[in-house]
């Protein structure tokens, strides 16, 4: 394995939202082997430079379900794939008229969200501008969130992929929120992308990951490894299972490498 691909939320963070000692440990081992190690992650970029540095992380990460690609040690933006205006107003007045009640919010290089949209236990910056989604999609946007307080998660999904039909990618990062990215983006094309950059192979990739926005990634990393408290889907298509992400299972393979 040259490089390792981590997952935050639900993998390498505890539940409290913190990174274990050993699992810091096991991250410097396998860097000063050679390895390099990548976060790969759901979350936009605002706070990922900060969660890297806890964790001993340098280099690039890659954010928004692989829409955007972000330079740790500057915070900058070197790559993006947006999702196209006009289609994601669609999507938003689409489920509006389906999903009465639906709140939205808008991922870029900052998080902007409507009036009442609530997510994660997280209280976003203060300075964080909170508008009608139709007028937040007047700027680029990489994703695209949407909830609902009365509908259940699965069924939101369903619904947000009938109306953008083949035109976006529509996945659960979470038990939250539905995210709408560009058609063709994910965790693999992110990672893939990357890799090539470094000149390594996917068969010399290991990935870890807990939920269904994984899948595409661990189906193609050589190795993909589900920690015990994935999803089911994430779980049948992992060549392993490790142990949960409030035991260390990403820290424990690590070791082995």
């Amino acid at each position: 394995m040259r490089l390792a691909a981590i997952d935050l939320d639900g993998t390498l963070l505890r539940s409290d939202g913190t990174i274990s000692q050993r699992s810091r440990d096991a991250i410097r081992a396998v860097r000063e082997k050679g390895i390099v190690v990548v976060i790969v992650t759901a979350r936009g970029p605002s706070n990922i430079a900060e969660l890297a540095h806890a964790a001993g992380i340098e280099g690039k990460a890659i954010c928004s379900n692989g829409a955007l690609i972000v330079d740790l040690a500057t915070g900058s933006i070197v790559r993006e794939r947006l999702l196209e205006t006009e289609l994601a107003v669609r999507i938003v007045e689409g489920v509006r008229e389906r999903l009465p009640g639906v709140l939205f919010a808008v991922e870029h290089a900052r998080f902007a969200h409507e009036p009442g949209f609530s997510a994660w236990d997280w209280t976003p910056p203060p300075d964080t501008r909170v508008a009608d989604a139709v007028e937040l999609l007047g700027d680029p946007a990489a994703k695209l969130l949407m909830l609902h307080k009365e509908h259940e998660i699965d069924a939101i999904l369903e619904v947000a992929r009938e109306i953008a039909g083949d035109g976006a990618t529509v996945v659960l990062s979470g038990d939250q929120a539905v995210e709408v990215t560009a058609v063709g983006v994910n965790k693999a094309a992110g990672l893939a992308e990357l890799a090539g950059e470094l000149g390594i192979d996917a068969s010399e990739v290991i990935a870890f990951g807990d939920y269904p926005n994984d899948v595409p990634m661990l189906a193609w990393a050589g190795r993909g490894v589900a920690v015990a408290n994935a999803h089911a889907e994430v779980l049948a298509v992992a060549d392993e299972v490790t142990a949960s992400n409030d035991d260390d299972g990403v820290a424990l393979v690590l070791e082995t490498l």
